[in-house]
Parts: structure tokens; sequence; C-alpha cells
């Protein structure tokens, strides 16, 4: 990576921020030394246990087990633990439908729920699948798995039949629970009908299905209606006491080649380290209104609101919907609407109300936010810079973080009010997690040279296997650098500490011998006043290896001219150097995305390399995108 993005000053935290920090400076210190095992067993002492772990952790990757023999439930610890007056949740949906939810409320519905699950048959380690939005009813359900020891696997709202099939045959569920229909950008997305279309020739016991966006929807013979079966359910179950490493959901992760992956987390390892990663990257606290604005069938949710957020007794923001409608200016309508002081988003959110422009804020009052943290892709300098001065009227920590779906956690991060960050970096590895950048001999990296990321200690909740395929797991996370779990991500570690994560591994392209990830040439990119989005891959070539090619989404406002293309180029040339200089820019009005926003890569390298894309599609948000780029490859 070029010196100009690592030479970026370090932000500290803000005075406010810092006052209001969990721990000292110096304890924080001493977190950070501490040996994993010790840190996690110091976690374990603010959660809700039946049986309180005495051992942290047994075993070494690949085989261990964290708190063995402790036992407890997650619903507990998210749930009941917290006063029953409290608000949890402030539910709004696209049409303007709103909901407030007690953290009372929320308890009774769950164990209910859960007693009606029993009462279908539902025990420990039988599995439900949860196809929902970001509903009310998604809390509920996903708490009432927890309650009981059922392994819970949400499935996207945005998925197809045949993806949600797939995922319903792997994990071979005694329930499912939907709704009839989602709302996104003025449009019902039907769920009942799609879940109907991949159940054809399976056999699932029982479907449940929530009924919000048409009270008459039909129910085929059989089914249940959620909110009939929840009033006619008086019993409350009791939380089952689970021990640590026994599985608590199913998380599926898409493939490019091969089906997708359930990867499995155990429930209350999962608890802990989400606890733990909301506690430093938020420092979310009880009088806090927070609105994550990630998607339930992303981990990212699972973490960040539904039990790392609600372990911490916070009122959420919960929003159904796509957040740019009716117009950009819905996400800082709901800022001001509830009063919001901490916001969990993705760069791809920010670029996307950067590129609608700034009169869209001006009339709103945002004057309680003061953090955003992030997740998701690299964050540019130029985006973390308009987020912090012009979203932020210079008073907002921006708090960019980096996990994985397999982590459990966003693992890299600014500890909130204690520690720095650099623009465009990812923080640094929080207290328990021990990070290497390897090289291509399998050396360690030195500072500020860009290797292969790896994880080379366990953690609680770290992915144990995949359902099903423990070879699998082995084979794609344990063997590339043994003794360390392989993240596949291009990664520095700057003279500071901090993290910078550029890509993929496989966006890293070897021009003429020189190794450059796609992160600088991107962010280089976005300094450019009229581009708003950039995306930069490697196409093979016979005399160089790799040249890169940018595709450029503009601002809406920005308009092309002679020389445009020469000129991005020349903004690349400028931020990385000659060597970095794109064989072509391709300026084009959208990208394939996934539903949480971010840019699919793998696609525009199949597009520009074969002129057709392949592998699995099921996350694909826009198909429609496809055709756009390839239009504009063939004219560039």
């Amino acid at each position: 990576m070029e010196k100009p993005l690592l030479e970026h000053p370090l932000v500290h935290p803000p005075a406010p921020l810092s006052a209001a920090a969990p721990v000292t400076p110096d304890e924080a210190a001493r977190l950070l030394a501490l040996d994993p095992p010790a840190y996690w067993l110091d976690i374990a002492r603010e959660l809700t246990w039946t049986t309180p772990p005495d051992t942290a952790l047994d075993g070494t990757l690949g085989d261990f087990r964290y708190y063995p023999g402790a036992t407890g439930n997650v619903s507990v610890n998210c749930l009941d633990r917290h006063p029953s007056e409290r608000t949890a949740l402030l539910y709004e949906r696209e049409d303007g439908h709103r909901e407030t939810w007690t953290y009372g409320a929320l308890t009774d519905a769950t164990a209910r729920f859960a007693a009606a699950l029993q009462d279908l048959g539902v025990t420990k380690g039988d599995r439900v699948a949860i196809y929902l939005g970001n509903v009310p009813e998604a809390f509920i359900a996903i708490h009432a798995c927890y309650r009981i020891g059922a392994i819970y696997s949400v499935i996207f709202a945005g998925f197809s039949a045949s993806a949600v099939r797939d995922r319903l045959v792997d994990a071979q569920p005694k329930v499912v629970v939907c709704t009839d229909a989602t709302l996104r950008r003025g449009k019902a997305v039907p769920l009942k009908a799609t879940l109907d279309e991949a159940l054809r020739g399976l056999h699932v016991p029982h479907v449940i299905v929530a009924r919000r966006v048409d009270p008459a929807a039909s129910l085929r013979e059989g089914e249940h209606d959620f909110h009939a079966l929840l009033q006619a359910t008086t019993r409350r179950a009791d939380p089952v006491p689970m021990e640590a490493n026994e599985p608590g959901f199913i998380i599926y992760t898409s493939g490019t080649t091969s089906k997708p992956k359930g990867l499995v987390h155990a429930g209350l390892g999962f608890l802990a380290g989400a606890y733990a990663n909301v506690k430093w990257a938020l420092n979310l606290q009880p009088s806090d209104v927070y609105w994550c604005t990630a998607d339930v069938g992303w981990l990212t949710f699972p973490i960040f609101a539904l039990v790392g957020g609600l372990a911490h007794g916070a009122t959420h923001v919960i929003y159904e919907g796509g957040i740019d409608t009716p117009t950009p200016a819905r996400p800082y309508a709901l800022i001001e609407r509830y009063g919001v002081n901490k916001v969990f988003t993705a760069p791809t959110a920010l670029r996307m109300l950067r590129r609608a422009g700034d009169a869209a804020l001006a009339p709103h009052d945002l004057s309680r936010l003061d953090l955003i943290s992030l997740v998701g892709e690299p964050l540019d300098p130029e985006t973390w810079h308009w987020t912090q001065g012009t979203l932020g009227a210079g008073r907002v920590f921006v708090n960019n973080t980096y996990g994985q779906t397999e982590t459990g956690t966003a693992w890299a991060s600014s500890m909130v009010g204690l520690t720095p960050t650099r623009p465009g970096s990812c923080g640094h590895p929080l207290p328990g997690y021990r990070a290497r950048i390897v090289r291509d001999d399998g050396q360690e990296a030195a500072p500020g040279e860009l290797g292969a990321l790896t994880l080379t200690e366990p953690f609680p909740c770290l992915a144990r296997t995949v359902w099903g395929d423990h070879d699998r797991y082995v084979q794609t996370y344990l063997t590339d650098h043994p003794g360390a779990y392989a993240a596949s991500d291009a990664a520095l570690i700057d003279a500071d500490g901090q993290l910078w994560v550029t890509g993929r591994l496989d966006d890293v392209m070897n021009v003429a011998g020189h190794r450059i990830g796609t992160m600088e040439m991107e962010a280089a990119l976005i300094t450019h006043p009229a581009v708003s989005e950039a995306a930069v891959v490697a196409q093979p070539d016979d005399l160089k290896g790799a040249v890169p090619v940018a595709f450029v989404v503009l601002r809406g406002d920005a308009a092309t001219h002679d020389g445009f293309a020469g000129e991005l180029a020349e903004a690349i040339v400028q931020g990385v150097g000659p060597i970095a200089r794109p064989a072509r820019v391709i300026v084009t009005p959208t990208v394939p995305r996934t539903r949480s926003g971010k840019i699919m890569r793998r696609l525009l390298r199949d597009l520009l390399v074969t002129g057709d894309v392949s592998g699995d599609l099921t996350s694909l948000d826009n198909p429609d995108a496809i055709e756009v780029v390839k239009g504009r490859i063939a004219q560039a």
C-alpha cells in the first residue's frame, strides 16, 4: 500500500466519548495485552450464567471448547435481565407503520412463542428456519429458539426460491417461520409465495406465517398464523440451560462455485463475542437510542442488534425496507425522529448518502448523533472525512471495523472512547484476538507490508464447523496456514498497529511484479469530486500478468466530458503511482450488489474476462445490473 493512505493522521476519540468510556485507558491497555483465554474469562463475568465458567479454553483451532461445562441461556442475557418497562424496539416500516416494544413485552412474547414451538414438538437441537425481514417477529422467533435450545437458521429475505430450498434441504428444519411479504422500495416482496415454491417436494412439519402486509393472506391447510398461535399460548417456556459450546445457530455463506456453507456458531460463545464486540465498537449504554441498519439475514444484525445489542439493554431502532425510500433523506428523518445517538451501518450506505448530495441532510437535526460505526467493505478516507465533517458536523466519531461471518464479530475496531483510528483503516485487533499478516513464504509480514490475514488463536465466537461437513470447514479455513485461521483477505498492519483490509486475496493483483491491493486505487478514485463509488478488478495481461480496470459510479449531479476517463486514471496515478494506471475506466450507472450493499467485484471480474457471470448468485440484489455493466464494458 502506498504511503499517502498510511500517513493520514490518527484520529482520537472526542472528549464526550472518552468521558463515557467503559474502562480507563490503563485498563484498556491491560486488556489488550492480556492472553486471550484470561480476557474471555473476564468478559464472561459480565454475563448471566446458570453455571459460571471456571475454565476458559480447552483445545486448539479446529477442535476447541470455550467455557467448557458452563451453562446459561442467551435469551436471559438479552431480554430477562433488563428492566421490563424499558423500550427495547422502535420499529418502523417503509410505509410508515410503527410499533414500540418494551423489554417486558418482548420477553413475554418470546417465552410464549417458545412454548408454542415446544407444543409443536420442537426440542433442544431441532432446527427452526427463520425467513423474515427486520420485523419484531424476528426477535421473538430467534430468542424463542435460544430459550428452548433449538438451532435457528436465518434465511435472507431477498433470496430466490432455489436459494431458500438449498438451505432448507441442508438444515432439515422442523419449523419454518416467515412473513407473508416484506416491503422494499415501494413493492411487496412475497416471502410466503417464495417459500411455497421452495418447499415443493420437501417435507417441513410446520410452517408459521406472520401476516404483516396482508392480514387476509391465505394459509395452506396445516399452516399456522403467527399471531393467532402466540395469542392462544398462555404458557411461558422456561429458559433451558445450554452448555457454552452447544450449537446456537447456522448461518450460510454464499459460495462461488459450490453450495453455500452452513457455518455453526455456539450460542453462548457467540453471545460472549457479540457482547464484547458491542462494548468496544459502540460502548452501547441503556440510555442510548441506537440503529443498526443491517438486514437480519446477515450476521451483522445478530452481532450488533439481536444478541450483542440487546445484551447491553439499549433501545433499538428497527427499520424494514429500503433506507433510501422514498428519498435518500429517509435515514436522516429516522435519526431525527427517534433521537438516535449511535448508528451501525456499512460504508456502502454512507457512499449512497454522499452520492445523493448534501441538500437532503440540511433540514434534519442530527445533533444527538455522536458515533457511527461501520463494517462490510473497505472504507475510503474520502467517505470517512465526509461522514465525520459533513454528516457528523465535526463532532461524530467514525469507527470503521472489520469482521467476517466466520469470526462472529467485527474483531478489529477502535475501542470507542479509548483508542484512535486512522481514516480508511479498520482500527486494531480488539482484546481477545491475535492477528498475523503472512507473506507468500509463510513468514510474518513487516509493518506496512501486504499479505494474507490470519488469526492464530481461537475465540468463543469463531464458527466451530460447517453443518454436516467438518472436513470442509478444515479444508476451507485451517489448511492454507497451518495452526491459524485463514481469512482469505489481503491486509496489512501499519506502524501504529492499525489494520488495513484491502479486499479478498483474489483481488490483489500482481502488475509487472508489483503487488497492489484494490482498496488504495478505489480510494484514489473517490477523491475525484464526480465519483461516488469505485470498484477495481484485475484483468489478465500477457505482458504484465494483470492490469487494473476501474468501474466508476458517478455522483448524482456529475457529468462526463471528453478526457474524463483519462482524468480518473490520472487520479489513481497521483494517489498510488504510475504502476497502478488502469487499462480502462468504465463509467456505469450501477454495479452488481448484494442486498447489504456490497459491490460484487467477483461478478465484475467475470464480466470483464468472460463476458458472463458464474457461480453462486443468490446474494445478488439487482440482477438488472449485469446487462447494464455488460453494455458499458462493450462501449468502453
